[in-house]
């Protein structure tokens, strides 16, 4: 029997964590200027950390693997987690800082801009893993940056039968082998055309889900939602409609309500309006975990909410829909 088969903890994250200082401003700093910040707060934050926190927040049990410095910033990281009731196998780089990030919120409209520094000593390193980080969960989760060591834990996690969620953003080297082992790669919308060199999503959805064999592709698209492909249909959810104050983290917590929903057994299109609903309420409040909310207020949100408009139409979702199955079809 395989140790999937026998889960001994819910969902198990392999990623990087990063301390935040938030700065909000009245609006976005134009070149050789000077403006008076609203507020600055240091806050704990990372894709794969703070997704495995949402997670733990709705009741799952959890695992989170990470690399920090011997510094301030690791400190918080470990204390936030402990906090949280997250088990953790902290890899610790003796010497170096944490991976850091300046972020400037223009309070205006919400959006975000990133600054960040890491020190490539804290980057994870394949030898800093063990299998046993991994097995025994049933989802896994893996974001697309330190991909040496994210593609080998990802192999781990798929030759234990174990769902393999990824969290990609940018081309980094390596990450093709990587999506190799990743059933649910969970995208920014920019990813797609960065990684197939096609432009439009309803043509590199497919194509890498086809290339890569995956389960399901998705692409988020902000305030517009998700849009999936499931080797058969589009599935489109739009958002929801909310006074944005920091769209810092959206990402991160929509990634872990996938998990969240994939753990719950929930059909593809559930768990794709759970996630844009977790993401959206995030956002209602400064920091990547700034409002990480109960399922009862995702619930409400999921009942009541006003949506977005649509970023595609039916008939062209239905038109690429079939573009794609015949394309797949001739590759056969």
């Amino acid at each position: 029997m395989s140790r999937a088969q026998n889960p001994g903890i819910d969902v198990v994250g392999v990623g990087i964590n990063a301390t935040d200082t938030i700065i909000r401003l009245p609006r976005f700093p134009a070149s050789d200027s000077k403006i008076e910040l609203l507020s600055a707060e240091i806050a704990p934050g990372g894709q794969v950390a703070s997704a495995i926190v949402a997670c733990r927040r709705w009741g799952l049990t959890t695992r989170y693997v990470g690399k920090i410095g011997d510094d301030s910033a690791g400190k918080l990281q470990q204390r936030e987690m402990e906090r949280d009731g997250v088990e953790t196998r902290w890899i610790l780089a003796p010497g170096c800082s944490s991976q850091i990030a300046y972020i400037l919120v223009d309070e205006s409209c919400g959006e975000r801009t990133v600054l960040w520094k890491r020190e490539s000593a804290i980057a994870m390193l394949p030898s800093d893993l063990k299998r046993d980080f991994i097995s025994g969960a049933r989802v896994f989760l893996v974001d697309g940056h330190d991909t040496e060591a994210a593609a080998q834990a990802a192999r781990w996690a798929r030759e234990d039968g174990i769902a393999v969620v990824g969290d990609f953003d940018n081309l980094y080297h390596g990450v093709q082998d990587l999506l190799q082992f990743v059933n649910f790669p969970i995208t920014s919308k920019d990813f797609p055309e960065r990684l197939t060199g096609e432009p439009h999503l309803l043509k590199s959805l497919p194509k890498i889900h086809a290339d890569f064999k995956c389960r399901l592709t998705a692409a988020t698209l902000g305030r517009l939602g998700v849009l999936a492909w499931d080797g058969e249909r589009f599935i489109l959810c739009p958002g929801f409609r909310i006074h944005a104050v920091d769209s810092t983290g959206a990402g991160d917590i929509f990634h872990g309500a996938f998990v969240f929903g994939l753990v719950r057994g929930w059909s593809v299109p559930e768990i794709l309006e759970f996630s844009c609903a977790a993401a959206a309420l995030n956002c209602t409040a400064p920091g990547a975990r700034g409002h990480i909310a109960s399922l009862d207020e995702i619930e409400n949100l999921r009942r009541n909410g006003e949506r977005s408009e649509s970023a595609y139409s039916d008939e062209a979702l239905r038109n690429a829909a079939r573009a794609a199955t015949a394309q797949s079809g001739a590759r056969a």
